[in-house]
């Protein structure tokens, strides 16, 4: 009986096994019998065919998208990864119309998105390193400042920022922190823990007329490394104004102009950007300094918002130093989720 059920009639009326090539085109024979005949299908679906070769284009030519108009560049950019979204949705309704023309103009999006972003599908980490760092915006309103502090701290991070951390909980965070970190400074409303000493604190000017953004020097034992914590200024999307971020990318250029003054050749810089590795606006930081999440992590690595995160704003981007992986942790009472990696500070061999 189970030998039957492998069994089909043959040419010759006899029986015999069936060959999977036979199941693979009496398939392809249902699926293609609705599209014979039908000479419609070369002209239905213009309009989405037009939509997949706009979707594509965008993609390709996101950095000539004008930012002139509420910076309708930087928006697009930071949610780019989700333009893919349409990709699945266009091939559907092109079957739905049984157009043609619309699922091969599809096509040209599904390459310029994999071209993009199909590295990031990969797990490109590995078990090596021998420095891990952490980054936190920990959330002015967080309701359980303790509980994060220790969840981070659990991470077994050996240098670990936090950022927006309100001047009334700085005391809190450095109680909750000093069982795992013995070394630590906060200036403004960044913060820097560390198991290895720390020496040249300073606040790095980013035009806000308030800290938030500093500088170290962490001895580890591999030898010396400047260690940048920056946050950003929040982009806003206004109704009139649209993808408002100008004081953002002010910012973003004075840290650029502090990193490449920067005379350690080891650097990492840990925070809270507020925008991706697309968004030209971080032109400053970006040129000089790689992600460890596009180096060495596995998928897209989004980092807020917490509840159903949708971009990677919270950055460790390196100079000098080798990423080996790189993560997002468990989400805490914070809106952003904490970023991690691993980095190999000997990169002589």
């Amino acid at each position: 009986m189970a030998q039957q059920a492998y069994m089909t009639e043959t040419a010759d009326g006899g029986s015999g096994p069936e060959r999977p090539g036979s199941r693979l085109r009496r398939l392809m024979h249902r699926l293609l019998a609705p599209w014979r005949g039908d000479a419609g299908i070369w002209r239905r679906g213009a309009v989405l065919a037009g939509f997949a070769l706009l979707l594509a284009l965008v993609m390709l030519l996101h950095a000539h998208v004008p930012n002139t108009v509420g910076n309708l560049g930087s928006l697009t950019e930071t949610f780019l990864p989700w333009l893919g979204v349409f990709v699945p949705v266009l091939l559907l309704l092109g079957l739905w119309r049984k157009s043609a023309i619309t699922l091969i103009a599809v096509l040209l999006p599904a390459i310029v998105w994999l071209n993009l972003f199909g590295g990031l599908l990969t797990d490109k980490s590995n078990g090596g390193g021998d420095l891990m760092v952490a980054t936190h915006n920990v959330n002015a309103d967080n309701p359980d400042p303790v509980g994060t502090a220790r969840a981070v701290a659990s991470s077994g991070a050996d240098v670990l920022a936090l950022e927006e951390v309100p001047a009334g909980e700085v005391s809190v965070y450095a109680r909750a922190l000093a069982p795992t970190y013995r070394y630590h400074a906060v200036e403004g409303t960044v913060g820097l823990w560390s198991k290895y000493p720390m020496s040249g604190v300073r606040a790095v000017d980013i035009k806000l007329g308030w800290k938030r953004a500093m500088r170290a020097t962490v001895a580890t034992p591999e030898g010396p490394v400047a260690v940048y914590v920056a946050h950003m200024p929040s982009v806003r999307v206004k109704l009139k104004a649209g993808f408002t971020a100008r004081q953002r990318d002010t910012s973003a250029d004075a840290l650029g102009e502090a990193v490449a003054d920067e005379t350690l050749p080891r650097v990492i810089l840990l925070g809270d950007l507020n925008g991706t590795m697309n968004d030209r606006s971080l032109n400053g930081v970006t040129s000089q300094l790689r992600s460890t999440q596009g180096a060495a992590g596995s998928g897209f690595g989004f980092s807020w918002p917490a509840s159903f995160p949708m971009a990677r704003i919270d950055q460790i981007m390196v100079k000098g130093v080798a990423p080996e992986s790189s993560w997002t942790l468990p989400r805490t009472g914070s809106d952003h989720l904490p970023v991690a990696a691993r980095v190999n500070l000997d990169t002589r061999s």
